[in-house]
C-alpha cells in the first residue's frame, strides 16, 4: 500500500536527538537489515533466475499484484494510480476523484519517496520476477503435459501494468492464462482490484478471446504456504537469546481496511484469522509455546479502519511490560514499504521508545525455498482442479454494484 502512521513533529524531534547521540544504535542494525532485504537478496535472486526467453508458452501465470515503486522517482505516478482506483477509494472515478487524487499525492508523495530512499526503492518488482522464474522451472518438472509455463508479473499501480502484461502475453502467442492473486486472503480492495483492472483492459484492449482464463483468487491455508511462514518464525526466534525464547510474544501485523470494507460483507479480515490460527497450531505442534495476537498496519485518513491497531499493540505489550516481541507480517508475501519501513523502522523506534528491548519482525518469504514450494503448489493444485475459481469468487460483497467486480472472461472450464 501507501503509506505509515509516523510520528507526531515533536516525536520525531525526539528520535532524531536520540539518534545523534547515539541511542539508536540497534535500530541503525534494523535499517541495515531492511535495505539488504530489499535490494541486495532480490538483486542476487533476479540475476540468478533465467528468463526462458524466446519459447512460446503453453500456460501463462500472470502474478497479480499492486507492485510498487522500483525507484523512489516513480512514487508520484504510482500514488497516483493508486488514489484514483475507485475500488479502493470509492468516490466514482470521476473528475473529483482525478481532482482529490492530485490534492493528496501532491502532499504525500514528498514523504512516502523518502521512505523509499530509505529502503533503496520497492523490491516487489525483483522479488515477483525471481519468484516467477523459479516456478516456472518447477512448474516445467512437474507437468510437462502443460508446459512450457512462463509467469509474468502484473501490477495494479506500478510497472509492469495490466495492460503492458497483456501485450506481451499476446506477442508471447500466449493462449491460456492463469490469474494468480499473489495476496493469500481475498480483498476487493487488493485481488478485488486488480481482477476488476485485469478485466476492463481485456476488454479494452478487444483480447476477449485471445487468452482462456482461470483464476486464483485465494491461498490463506495452503499448507506449504503456513510451514514456509513458521520456517520464517524459527529463524527469527533463534535470534533472541535462548533463555528470553519463551517470553517472545508473536505479534501477527497485516494490512488494515477500512471498517466500511468490513461491513460491506469483505471476508479480508476472516481469512486472515483464519491463517493466523493454522500458523499458531503448526508452531505449537513443532513444540512452541508463545502468547500471540493479531493486529493491523497502515491505516491511511481519519475514517474508522479494522482494528487493534500494529502501533497501538506495540505500546500496549509494552505498558504490560513486554520485552521481547516479534512481528510477523502476514499479509505481505514479498517485503516492501510496509514491512522494510513501517515495522523494521517506525515501529521498531516506537518500541525502543516505550521500552521493548527486544524487538523483532520477520523477512517476508521474498526467495525461500519454501514459499517457491507453495506457489508450485497452488498453481499445480489449480492446474489439478480443472476449475475457474474458487466456489467463494461469484459472492459479491453486500450491496456491490460495480460492473466488472467477479466477473471471468472466456472461462477455461
Amino acid at each position: 500500500h501507501v503509506g505509515t502512521s509516523g510520528f507526531r513533529a515533536t516525536q520525531k524531534k525526539m528520535l532524531l536527538l536520540r539518534s545523534l547521540r547515539g541511542a539508536s544504535q540497534r535500530v541503525s542494525s534494523l535499517r541495515w537489515d531492511a535495505r539488504r532485504w530489499s535490494s541486495t537478496e532480490a538483486t542476487d535472486a533476479d540475476a540468478r533466475a533465467d528468463d526462458g526467453a524466446g519459447t512460446k508458452p503453453k500456460t501463462a501465470i500472470v502474478m497479480l499484484n499492486m507492485g510498487g515503486p522500483s525507484h523512489p522517482s516513480e512514487t508520484k505516478s504510482f500514488l497516483s494510480r493508486l488514489f484514483n482506483d475507485n475500488d479502493i477509494i470509492e468516490l466514482g472515478g470521476g473528475t473529483f476523484q482525478r481532482w482529490l487524487a492530485k490534492i493528496i499525492v501532491h502532499f504525500r508523495a514528498p514523504k512516502v519517496e523518502k521512505q523509499y530512499k530509505e529502503i533503496g526503492g520497492s523490491p516487489i518488482r525483483k522479488w515477483t520476477d525471481a519468484q516467477g522464474k523459479e516456478l516456472s522451472k518447477k512448474l516445467d518438472q512437474l507437468r510437462p503435459e502443460s508446459a512450457p509455463h512462463k509467469a509474468y508479473t502484473c501490477f495494479r499501480y506500478a510497472h509492469p501494468l495490466t495492460e503492458e502484461t497483456l501485450t506481451q502475453m499476446k506477442a508471447d502467442g500466449v493462449e491460456r492464462a492463469i490469474a494468480f492473486s499473489q495476496f493469500p486472503h481475498w480483498s476487493c480492495t487488493t485481488t478485488g482490484s486488480s481482477m476488476n483492472e485485469l478485466w476492463r483492459r481485456v476488454k479494452e484492449m478487444g483480447m476477449e478471446k485471445d487468452f482462456s482464463w482461470s483464476l486464483i483468487d485465494r491461498w490463506p491455508l495452503n499448507e506449504k504456504f503456513l510451514d514456509a511462514v513458521v520456517d520464517r518464525m524459527e529463524t527469527k526466534l533463534a535470534e533472541f537469546e535462548a533463555n528470553a525464547q519463551n517470553k517472545v510474544i508473536i505479534l501477527f501485523s497485516a494490512h488494515s481496511v477500512p471498517m466500511k470494507v468490513v461491513e460491506k460483507g469483505d471476508v479480508y479480515v476472516n481469512e486472515v484469522s483464519a491463517t493466523c490460527k493454522a500458523i499458531m497450531q503448526r508452531w505449537e505442534a513443532k513444540g512452541h509455546v508463545h502468547r500471540h495476537m493479531v493486529a493491523w498496519q497502515s491505516k491511511v485518513g481519519f475514517m474508522p479502519w479494522m482494528v487493534p491497531s500494529t502501533e497501538n499493540s506495540i505500546k500496549a505489550l509494552a505498558k504490560k511490560g513486554a520485552k521481547h516481541v516479534l512481528v510477523v507480517p502476514i499479509a505481505f508475501t514479498t517485503d516492501h514499504i510496509e514491512t522494510l519501513y513501517e515495522i523494521g523502522i517506525e515501529y521498531a523506534e516506537e518500541a525502543e521508545e516505550a521500552g521493548i528491548s527486544h524487538f523483532k519482525f520477520t523477512e517476508g518469504l521474498n526467495g525461500s525455498p519454501l514459499f517457491i514450494d507453495a506457489l508450485t503448489d497452488i498453481v499445480s493444485t489449480h492446474l489439478d482442479e480443472k476449475k475457474n475459481h474458487s466456489s467463494q469468487y461469484g459472492q459479491k460483497c453486500l450491496n456491490c454494484s460495480k460492473p466488472m467486480c467477479r466477473q471471468i472472461i472466456n472461462p477455461a472450464f
